[in-house]
């Protein structure tokens, strides 16, 4: 893992395309901003484990509807 130090309003670029900005810190939260492109998904990592357990189960919805 790479760890980066930066201050509020500083950035990062990941890639050529996507720019992760320190918007604000309080305390022990720090809040990003995020742009990139549209087609780029960014989610929480706990909502992104979600849609990943949603799309698992469909599947197996799908995979038995196709069985009977």
């Amino acid at each position: 893992m790479l760890v980066l130090s930066r201050h509020r309003d500083e950035s990062i670029m990941i890639g050529d395309n996507i720019v992760i900005t320190v918007v604000d810190i309080r305390g022990d939260k720090v809040r990003l901003g995020i742009q990139a492109p549209t087609e780029v998904p960014v989610h929480r990592q706990e909502v992104y484990e979600a849609i990943l357990r949603e799309r698992s189960q469909n599947l197996g919805d799908q995979a038995a509807s196709a069985s009977s």
